[in-house]
């Protein structure tokens, strides 16, 4: 094969080798192909993403860019898909402003406001680090509205309403201070009920599900006998006998410490369950054969392999879970078996708000706003942490 060349005819030079028969054309330079268009383009590398690269920016979402050799551990999966979910976001927002405003504020709280005529007389001047204190009575300014409920029905708020912002109960104290007071309560009940949830049910989740045989069925017949079990009964039963003697050992929160206690006992064997099933998928991975091959002990593979990776169901269990306790803990202080007077919880400030509703709403209606707003908001989150850490039970 050869190329004849005319007398006006030039030959590209990336041609010319075309020229001599019988020898292989050199490839084309970058150079040589510069003017000849959309040839160009061909002979770039390829910048198609790996597959590795649409796995993370699968996993990532659309619109995350994806960096050159990035990796996400599980964790750092769930918590980006936790931040995207505004929803959730929102509500933990509002959590942690409730929370830590109800730790920190009542030390500021307790120097705002004017000095008030109260006392036994009406005649005493009290400053506001004595009325702002949850359990202060002042009998004879019961019942004030406060500036809040003043300005929203429209009438002109005086000294006693600029004192209580959110007005003073039957007993004269100050709801605002009490419901801060009944937010520290009912977040502490949570948490511990949480702990002794996460302790029981992560332990006894993880003995049955990893050993199997006799323990499984062994632990498994006693989270039945759990499960069966009336849970709000016995804590009924548990505050009505054992707790006037907790009130006297610990206090006003001791009836309180045993309806946590009992809550957290009862509530562990869903959590268990939820334990128990990931176990026995985690102990069939090869990693754990791994481990057991090379001379790991049943103790560390538990405690290096299963629990670690127990970590994303026991956090969305847990947070779901708080939805329960803080409602349960209320209805248990509506009954009056909870935390006594002088003492203070949501659930208390409803029952005795509910004496006065018809004359004086604004008693029970701003505890049970709270108590609104803390559940829908955990529950949001909770189904937020959820759908993070195991995408597969999102519709």
């Amino acid at each position: 094969m050869s190329i004849e060349q005319g007398p006006n005819q030039q030959v590209p030079p990336h041609l010319e080798s075309l020229g001599t028969s019988g020898a292989a054309p050199f490839p084309p330079t970058d150079g040589s192909l510069k003017d000849y268009g959309p040839l160009a383009d061909t002979a770039e590398p390829s910048t198609a993403a790996t597959q590795s690269e649409l796995d993370l920016q699968a996993e990532q979402g659309v619109g995350e860019r994806v960096t050159e050799g990035q990796s996400l551990s599980p964790l750092q999966a769930s918590l980006r898909r936790l931040g995207r979910d505004r929803r959730a976001m929102a509500c933990f927002a509002i959590i942690l402003f409730i929370v830590v405003a109800s730790y920190i504020f009542p030390f500021f709280y307790l120097h705002i406001g004017p000095t008030i005529q109260g006392g036994a007389s009406g005649a005493t001047a009290v400053d506001p680090e004595t009325y702002h204190q949850y359990t202060h009575q002042e009998l004879l300014l019961n019942n004030t509205p406060g500036v809040v409920w003043k300005l929203l029905t429209l009438q002109a708020p005086t000294t006693e309403d600029f004192a209580y912002p959110l007005g003073a109960d039957q007993l004269g104290r100050d709801i605002f201070a009490r419901t801060m007071a009944g937010i520290n309560i009912s977040i502490q009940v949570a948490l511990l009920v949480e702990l002794l949830d996460i302790m029981l049910g992560l332990t006894i989740g993880t003995l049955a599900g990893f050993y199997g045989k006799w323990v499984d069925t062994g632990l498994a017949r006693f989270t039945d006998v759990m499960f069966a079990f009336p849970g709000l009964l016995l804590v009924i039963l548990a505050a009505a006998t054992i707790g006037p003697v907790a009130q006297k050992q610990f206090g006003p929160v001791g009836q309180l410490l045993v309806v946590a206690v009992v809550l957290g006992i009862t509530i562990w064997p869903q959590m268990a369950r939820f334990v128990r099933g990931q176990s026995l998928q985690i102990k069939e991975q090869q990693y754990i054969e791994a481990s057991r091959t090379v001379g790991g002990s049943n103790r560390h593979l538990i405690l290096s392999h299963i629990v670690p990776n127990l970590f994303s169901i026991v956090i969305a269990a847990a947070t779901l879970n708080i939805v329960g306790t803080i409602t349960a803990e209320a209805v248990i202080s509506l009954l009056g078996l909870g935390v006594q007077p002088p003492g203070s919880s949501l659930g208390l400030m409803i029952s005795e708000g509910i004496q006065t509703v018809t004359a004086y709403p604004f008693e029970a209606l701003y505890p049970s706003l709270i108590l609104i707003l803390l559940v829908a908001c955990f529950a949001f989150f909770g189904d937020g942490v959820r759908d993070a850490f195991d995408p597969r039970t999102k519709d």
